[in-house]
């Protein structure tokens, strides 16, 4: 089963608007909050926490089929 994926979304008083992404490791934090990005506007600080640096997690599954 795949982690859960979280995006909080945080809204300032001044209007500016604050993603935090947790359970995507690697770069997937970046495909997950790349729409919200566009539809927001310009990405002024990209903060990347210690998840990033992970290697996403592979999953391998073995299907045999029929008497081997």
């Amino acid at each position: 089963m795949a982690e859960r994926q979280e995006i909080d979304i945080e809204i300032t008083p001044d209007g500016e608007v604050k993603l935090t992404v947790r359970g995507a490791p690697g770069g997937a934090c970046l495909e997950l909050t790349r729409k919200l990005e566009e539809e927001l506007g310009i990405v002024v600080d990209r903060e990347k926490t210690s998840e990033f640096y992970q290697q996403p997690a592979t999953v391998q599954d073995e299907v045999k089929i029929g008497d081997e």
